[in-house]
């Protein structure tokens, strides 16, 4: 009988067809017994169809199944779609877990800010240093993107090599750290790359980023022009662009303060790393009241529209140590991640009440994104001339985008997958040959679990048509000894002008007991259901809605 023989596979469990939640592995051996690595453990947020969810993090049933042969973890950087669910998810795991300082300085900060979070052993690495993970020899390249220390890794095995990118763009003037590493990437594609498994998330936009610089530079610009206070938000993560404010604001003659404790957090690490020297000391936020507003520049939390970041906090005028006045500027130096436009625009039309002038991309150069445009994409093609592409990171027209540009290039072999295929990568042309179990996971709180394991369905039912609760107790002949109680939870008052919803319902309970013959009212089970049913049946008929109905039968 022929051993099967090697094979080199690539799985994602999120990230692929999506913008968030990235979770690739990699496995490479007989078929019947892989050895994996994972690279990234990311987290997505709840939109408003997830009501009480915090995150959303993927499903892992399938990497808990080969658990046993896993060899590490690579965090490419500290982005919370590439890092924010290892926390939650080590202890299912208990791999060893590579990452750079930054990363693992970000990690401990998270632990301590979480009640009970594991204590993860790390390796950490720096960009251009090599390291094995079983079969797995692994580098990691040096690029540009909107956080410190994020990488490339290039992943080597028998039966060939393979560069995931995670995030990255070509900036040629960074404001933190060094260029994309052009000498590494041209290097290994001389030496033979076997597939690009390559960032497509803005695969549908044409040219060349904006710099980190030419960021800056209009910043400065805006703090330099402003009369009032200027307040900045920006992702929390961005440590390049906290630096950049600090200077332009020192540059004006102005202070700066942060609000926000996951950006304080965040310049606490960078100031330990390095990353904010030069910069003086940020000054503390009960001086808020204290400093002239043309003195005065804020970072703050809430680019995205969180209702209980620093920024809405302040539209709302309910910031406990500030408030801001007209001829103030908030200035958004952030894109908007789909599904939080109209959570920022309410924020942003509050401030517009209060007199406060907003600031976004439309109006001045005050973000640029982290990802490469397409012909940054090229570039990267030509850089490494891989024999197969495979687009990840992005929404679906993100991939296809990105798989037609592959094409256009001359790349031969462009291989589509979507969260859940197994890409076989090697030997022979890259092919889906499984799928596997995929999906997500919901963090409610303490609890994970599944949609249904949490109770998002129900709860998605009572946020929109309410509930009715009623208690129902029967003698031994199935007749009334009381009338029934009932208490309703987001339904109308009035039913019509002159019967309210409550006397409608109770009637409907009524009679749908007096239908039940009394020799099947002996069976609790289909009273329960009976009433049940008719009482949604008049709540559908008098308002349009099915309200969540509870029924609590009782014999005496």
């Amino acid at each position: 009988m022929k051993k099967p023989e090697n094979d080199l596979v690539f799985v994602p469990l999120g990230g692929v067809g999506e913008i968030g939640m990235n979770l690739a592995m990699y496995g490479y051996g007989n078929p019947a017994k892989r050895k994996w690595i994972v690279v990234d453990v990311g987290v997505t947020f709840p939109g408003p169809s997830l009501p009480g969810v915090d995150l959303i993090l993927p499903d892992i049933r399938f990497l808990e199944s080969v658990v046993d042969d896993l060899e590490a973890i690579i965090i490419t950087h500290a982005h919370e779609d590439h890092y924010g669910a290892l926390l939650t998810l080590w202890p299912r795991l208990r791999a060893p877990v590579f990452c750079t300082p930054f990363t693992a300085g970000m990690l401990e900060a998270k632990r301590y800010s979480e009640r009970n979070a594991p204590d993860i052993p790390l390796t950490v690495f720096k960009a251009g240093e090599k390291f094995a993970a079983g079969p797995f020899k692994l580098e990691a390249i040096n690029v540009t993107h909107s956080i410190p220390e994020p990488v490339s890794l290039a992943i080597s095995t028998p039966l060939g090599r393979l560069i995931h990118t995670g995030d990255w763009k070509m900036d040629h003037a960074p404001t933190l750290g060094n260029e994309t590493d052009e000498k590494h990437f041209r290097r290994l594609g001389k030496e033979g790359v076997l597939a690009l498994i390559c960032d497509s998330t803005n695969a549908m936009r044409d040219g060349v980023s904006p710099s980190e610089q030419e960021v800056s530079d209009s910043l400065a610009n805006v703090i330099e022009e402003s009369k009032g206070r200027v307040l900045i938000t920006t992702f929390s993560s961005n440590v390049g662009r906290i630096r950049s404010i600090a200077m332009a604001a020192e540059k004006a003659g102005r202070k700066v303060m942060i609000f926000g404790r996951s950006m304080l957090r965040v310049c606490d690490v960078a100031r330990e790393l390095g990353y904010l020297d030069g910069i003086a000391p940020f000054v503390n936020d009960d001086e808020y009241a204290s400093i002239p507003r043309e003195s005065l520049v804020v970072i703050l939390t809430g680019s995205q529209g969180e209702s209980r970041a620093a920024l809405a906090k302040l539209a709302r005028s309910e910031h406990h140590k500030a408030t801001l006045a007209a001829g103030d500027r908030v200035v958004f130096s952030s894109r908007i991640i789909p599904g939080n436009g109209k959570s920022i625009i309410e924020i942003q039309n509050a401030l517009i009440e209060q007199g406060v002038e907003i600031i976004t991309d439309h109006d001045a150069l005050v973000h640029v994104s982290g990802h490469p445009r397409r012909n940054e994409l090229r570039q990267m093609y030509d850089w490494v001339k891989p024999t197969i592409s495979v687009p990840v990171h992005g929404e679906a027209a993100h991939l296809s985008a990105h798989a037609a540009l592959a094409a256009e290039i001359g790349i031969e072999d462009v291989a589509p997958v979507r969260n859940g295929d197994m890409l076989r990568l090697a030997p022979g042309p890259a092919e889906v040959i499984d799928q596997v179990p995929h999906g997500r996971y919901f963090k409610d709180g303490k609890m994970l679990g599944t949609e249904a394991e949490i109770g998002v369905g129900e709860r998605r039912g009572l946020s929109y048509a309410g509930q009715v609760s009623m208690s129902v107790i029967i003698d031994k002949h199935g007749d009334l000894i009381a009338d029934p109680e009932i208490e309703t939870y987001g339904l109308p008052e009035m039913a019509d002008d002159q019967d309210t919803m409550d006397d409608c319902l109770y009637d409907a309970a009524v009679g749908a007991l007096e239908g039940i013959p009394r020799k099947r009212r002996k069976n609790i089970g289909k009273v329960r259901e009976a009433i049940r049913r008719a009482v949604r049946a008049e709540a559908r008929q008098l308002w349009g809605k099915k309200p969540v109905t509870t029924i609590f039968v009782a014999r005496v």
